[in-house]
């Protein structure tokens, strides 16, 4: 009787499920170690965490929430792509500034990241064209997604290159598993790689009063990003001799971050330090974009990889689920989903274990946030909805009120 309970309640995959708890888990308890400073300037020990608490907890609402809904009704994240511009320029002009970006929109007392809304809104937009996609109509679809996503995207990277990247690189992956012609993601790689270089070239070669004066304030700090982490930034040596040989390691400001992540890291070992991490206190952003050093000081190499095969797990399941989609939409939902989840995820990793520059990006689920938790959670919802009715006749491809379009007609029109 109990087990027909949670199996009415927790509908849709299983496997997926558990990762979901297990993040979650996870979450809860590094974010209640790794928020010490917080805790510290608020001068209470429960409030840092029963707010990411309260924030997984309405996720999980919406979890509940989505895995009942007919994936037809998902279409209508294409409503999303022009709301989460319009919010993108709003923040432009009246973002609030944190840590020198202006990512966050303020609504009353709280405030939302509407690039997360984007980044969500165009997995739908990608799922949704791809899915009305024919040879005969791919043309202009393509056309469709392409200035669809390349403005989005132009719209995020001034204040958050790496979202940007991103979310390009996953629509382009999304195209691919949709089939698009080879001939013409060669052409969009190939342009966005000349941008990208053509970008990394004013970084390092232009001087640093020309960035400074003539360029937005964002290309500074990619530019010192960058230089920092090939460790060609002039005056920045970390090694310092010693008169009797010896060479000792030197913190500065500009590689504080990733010094004391590497810290973390030694000091966790194999098996870790279960409540003990010291580095909490002095590595920022502990909780969010370096959470990961801190798994890896508390929970050890073994706990590192564990979180490391949840999402590797993900998207393997994401990738099965996907195969036994008889609906296109669907199908590219659950891809989608499991594609910039794990991304994001392993780009997080990489951060912390000084493989990339700092991006900024959060660990999916585990990381403390508002925004990106409520978001994180929803695209668990749309992989469970996904799964829940594979064979379901009730699983269609679009909500007929919104894609009710004649794409041949359209294709006929665009080619006059």
């Amino acid at each position: 009787m109990e087990f027909n309970f949670l199996g009415r309640a927790f509908k849709g995959d299983k496997v997926i499920w558990c990762i979901f708890i297990a993040l979650c888990i996870i979450s809860l308890l590094e974010v209640f170690s790794a928020t010490s400073t917080i805790a510290y300037r608020q001068q209470s020990h429960w409030a840092p965490i029963l707010r990411h608490a309260a924030f997984l907890l309405i996720g999980f609402a919406v979890v509940m929430f989505l895995q009942r809904v007919p994936t037809r009704f998902f279409s209508t994240l294409l409503l999303g792509l022009p709301i989460s511009a319009i919010l993108l320029i709003f923040t432009m002009f009246m973002g609030q500034d944190v840590n020198g970006a202006q990512r966050w929109l303020g609504v009353g007392a709280f405030t939302i990241q509407p690039s997360e809304f984007a980044k969500i809104s165009a997995i739908g937009f990608i799922a949704f064209f791809l899915s009305k996609m024919k040879p005969e109509n791919e043309s202009w679809i393509f056309k469709t997604l392409i200035i669809g996503i390349g403005a989005i995207c132009a719209l995020i990277a001034p204040e958050n290159l790496s979202t940007a990247c991103l979310l390009f690189g996953v629509s382009v992956m999304m195209l691919w598993i949709g089939q698009v012609k080879f001939k013409r993601l060669l052409k969009v790689g190939l342009s966005g790689a000349a941008l990208v270089g053509l970008v990394l070239l004013c970084i390092t070669l232009l001087p640093d009063k020309v960035v400074k004066d003539y360029f937005p304030d964002r290309l500074t700090t990619w530019k010192n990003r960058i230089e920092r982490h090939s460790g060609e930034q002039e005056g920045t040596s970390i090694h310092d001799r010693k008169e009797d040989g010896t060479i000792a390691y030197k913190i500065t400001d500009d590689n504080y971050q990733v010094s004391h992540a590497k810290i973390a890291i030694a000091n966790g070992g194999v098996i870790g330090l279960p409540g003990s991490g010291v580095e909490r206190d002095f590595l920022p952003q502990a909780y969010s974009d370096f959470i990961f050093a801190i798994v890896l000081e508390e929970m050890g190499l073994l706990g590192g990889l564990f979180v490391l095969l949840l999402y590797v797990a993900l998207m393997i399941r994401c990738g099965v689920l996907a195969s036994k989609c008889e609906k296109k939409f669907p199908r590219y939902l659950i891809l989608g989903a499991g594609l910039i989840l794990t991304i994001q995820a392993l780009a997080n990793m990489a951060v912390a274990v000084n493989l990339i520059p700092v991006t900024g990006q959060p660990l999916p689920l585990v990381s403390r946030g508002g925004t990106s938790t409520i978001i994180t959670c929803a695209y668990f919802g749309i992989i469970l909805a996904c799964s829940s009715k594979l064979n379901d006749s009730d699983h269609e491809d679009v909500d007929e009120s919104i894609a009710n379009v004649d794409f041949e007609t359209f294709d006929e029109a665009n080619r006059i």
